[in-house]
C-alpha cells in the first residue's frame, strides 16, 4: 500500500494556498525525491482530493516502485490552487518555496530531482542556479529562453505562445475571454489584452512591445529573465527531450549545443519525428519505431536511476540520440551537420506577388516553432501570394542533417515588409512540410529605400530526413502565415503600435535566391 497525503501550502508572499500531493512507497524513512508541477490539472478542480491522490497514484507508479517519492503541485492558480495563474510570473518564488518545504519533512534524504514537460518543465527552469541538493532533471520539449516562446526574428508566434496565453491567463478569475485566433488581427495590437480579458495584461503587453531578442527586458522577471542560461553551466545530469516537429526544436538545440562541457559529457539529448506531445496519431506519418516511449520504454525513471547509480543510461551521454525521418532509424552521435552542402537556385527573372496583410495567406502545420506539428502541404503556388519554386530531382537518396539556409534576393515598394519561407519534401504520398522561417526587412537594412535590391538570409531549426531518389524539395514563399506568425503590416516600426497596415508588391529575384542544405557526404550526386 502506498502512503499519500494532501497538502495546501500557505505561501507568505502573494497569498495562494498551493494543493500538494506527496506519495511515498512503504515502509520507508528517508527517499530522494522527484517533483513535478503542473498548470495542467484544471480537471482536478472539482474532484474529491481522495480522488485526485489516486489518480496521481497511478500515473507516478512506476517512480514509486522504484522508491522514489513523488511530489506533485498544482501550480498557483489552477486545479486546487488559489491565487490567479499569470504565466510564469510566480513560478520562481512557488518553485523554491516548494523545494525549502521538502527539505524539512521527514522523507527529505538530501536528494531532489525535477521532472516536466512544456511549461512544467519551465517551472525548474526559473529555480536556477540550482541548490546542490538537486542531483539530476528530466526537462522536456521547452527550452530555458522566453523569447523563443514568444518570437521569431520579431515576429510574435500567435501559433504557440499567443493563443496558449489568452487561453490560460487567469483561468479562473476570467473564464470567458472574447478571443479567437482572428484577435490577433487587432490593430494596434496593444489593445489586444483590453479586448479579450478586460484589463490590461502587463505580463502580455509587455512582450509586444520588446520583439527584439537582444533588448534588455529578455533579462527582467517579465521576459523570463530568471530563467535565461538556466542550464549552462548547471554541472548536473540532464535529460533533455525534443522532437523534430516540437514547438521548441531550434530552441533545445540551442540549449543543447551552449552547454558547459562539463554538463553536456553528464546530459543527453533525444530528439523524436513528431509534434510537442510526442504522437503519431495526428501527425502525417507514423513512423516505425518512431515513438520514443515505445522505444525507450520509461526513459525518465531510468535517467534517475542511472544519475543515482542504479541502473544504466538510457541514452549515450554527451550525444543525440535522434529520429532519421524517411530513413527509419534511430541515430546517435554528436549531431554534427552534413559535411557537404547542397544548393539550389529559385530558377531565373523575377516573380512578384501582392502582399496584403488584411488577407494573409495560410499554411497547414506550425513544424519546428508553432503547434500542429508536419502535416500535408496544400498544392504548390496556392494563391496569388504564395510562390512556389523546386529543387531538381534528387537521383539518389540524399540524408540531410542538421540547419538548412536560405538566401533571398528580395525589394519592395514599401519601406518595410516580411518574407516567409517553407520548405516541403515532394514525396509520392504528398507534400510533407519540414521547416519555416520569417523574417523582415528592417533586419537586414534599417534604411531601406523601395525598389532597392537587398539580400535576406533566413535559417531553419535543426533536421534529420532522407530525400528518396526520384524526390525533390519544395520552397514556398510568401509574406504572411496564417494562424502562425503575426501578420507584417508593412510599416516600419514597433508593430504593436501601428494603428493602420498597407498592401505591397514583393518580388524575388529568383538566379540570385537559393537553398542550401547540408548532406552527408555518402550519396550526394544529381
Amino acid at each position: 500500500m502506498i502512503n499519500a497525503v494532501s497538502y495546501y501550502e500557505y505561501l507568505p508572499v502573494e497569498k495562494a494556498a498551493l494543493f500538494t500531493v506527496v506519495c511515498l512507497p512503504p515502509n520507508t524513512v528517508s527517499l530522494p525525491t522527484v517533483i513535478f508541477r503542473s498548470p495542467y490539472v484544471d480537471d482536478s478542480q472539482d474532484k474529491r482530493e481522495e480522488d485526485i491522490v489516486s489518480i496521481i497514484i497511478s500515473e507516478k507508479e512506476n517512480w514509486l516502485k522504484k522508491g522514489y517519492a513523488v511530489v506533485f503541485q498544482h501550480c498557483r492558480g489552477r486545479g486546487k490552487s488559489s491565487g490567479d495563474f499569470i504565466p510564469y510570473i510566480n513560478e520562481r518564488e512557488d518553485g523554491l518555496y516548494l523545494q525549502d518545504w521538502i527539505r524539512k519533512q521527514p522523507f527529505y534524504n538530501g536528494e531532489l530531482y525535477l521532472v516536466g514537460a512544456s511549461y512544467s518543465s519551465s517551472v525548474h527552469f526559473v529555480t536556477t542556479p540550482f541548490a546542490e541538493d538537486i542531483k539530476g532533471a528530466v526537462l522536456e520539449v521547452q527550452d530555458c529562453e522566453r523569447y523563443n516562446c514568444n518570437y521569431r526574428n520579431g515576429f510574435f508566434k500567435m501559433g504557440l505562445h499567443g493563443g496558449w496565453f489568452a487561453n490560460n491567463y487567469k483561468k479562473k478569475s476570467i473564464s470567458v475571454k472574447n478571443y479567437v485566433t482572428e484577435s490577433y488581427h487587432t490593430l494596434p495590437l496593444i489593445d489586444f489584452s483590453q479586448m479579450v480579458f478586460g484589463e490590461t495584461a502587463e505580463a502580455f503587453d509587455q512582450i509586444l512591445l520588446h520583439p527584439d531578442k537582444n533588448d534588455a527586458f529578455w533579462y527582467t522577471r517579465l521576459g523570463g529573465g530568471e530563467a535565461h542560461n538556466a542550464v549552462k553551466n548547471a554541472g548536473i545530469p540532464i535529460l533533455f527531450v525534443t522532437g523534430f516537429y516540437d514547438i521548441y526544436t531550434g530552441g533545445i538545440f540551442d540549449m543543447w549545443h551552449g552547454l558547459d562541457g562539463e554538463t553536456r559529457l553528464k546530459s543527453a539529448l533525444l530528439v523524436h519525428p513528431y509534434n510537442h506531445g510526442n504522437q503519431a496519431e495526428n501527425q502525417p506519418v507514423a513512423f516505425d519505431n518512431g515513438s520514443s516511449r515505445e522505444m525507450f520504454g520509461d526513459y525518465a525513471v531510468q535517467w534517475l536511476d542511472f544519475v543515482r547509480r542504479k541502473d544504466k543510461a538510457p541514452f549515450e551521454t554527451g550525444k543525440v540520440t535522434y529520429y532519421k525521418l524517411f530513413g527509419n532509424q534511430w541515430c546517435t552521435d554528436e549531431f554534427k551537420a552534413g559535411k557537404k552542402q547542397f544548393s539550389f537556385h529559385l530558377g531565373e527573372g523575377e516573380r512578384s506577388y501582392l502582399y496584403n496583410p488584411y488577407a494573409p495567406a495560410s499554411f497547414k502545420g506550425g513544424l519546428s516553432a508553432n503547434f500542429d506539428g508536419a502535416a500535408w502541404q496544400d498544392g504548390p503556388d496556392s494563391r496569388y501570394d504564395i510562390l512556389s519554386f523546386f529543387s531538381p530531382v534528387f537521383t539518389e537518396d540524399t540524408f540531410v542533417k542538421g540547419k538548412i539556409s536560405a538566401k533571398l534576393r528580395i525589394k519592395s515598394d514599401c519601406q518595410d515588409t516580411c518574407f516567409y519561407i517553407r520548405l516541403s519534401l515532394v514525396k509520392e504520398e504528398g507534400h510533407y512540410g519540414l521547416r519555416d522561417d520569417i523574417n523582415q526587412i528592417a533586419n537586414f537594412c534599417s534604411d531601406y529605400v523601395p525598389g532597392q535590391e537587398i539580400d535576406m538570409t533566413f535559417s531553419f531549426d535543426e533536421h534529420a530526413f532522407e530525400i528518396h531518389k526520384g524526390e525533390k524539395i519544395r520552397v514556398d514563399i510568401s509574406s504572411s502565415a496564417f494562424p502562425w506568425y503575426v501578420r507584417h503590416t508593412n510599416h516600419k516600426g514597433l508593430y504593436s503600435l501601428q494603428k493602420t497596415a498597407n498592401s505591397a508588391i514583393n518580388t524575388i529575384i529568383c538566379n540570385k535566391s537559393s537553398v542550401t542544405m547540408p548532406v552527408e557526404p555518402c550519396c550526394l550526386t544529381r
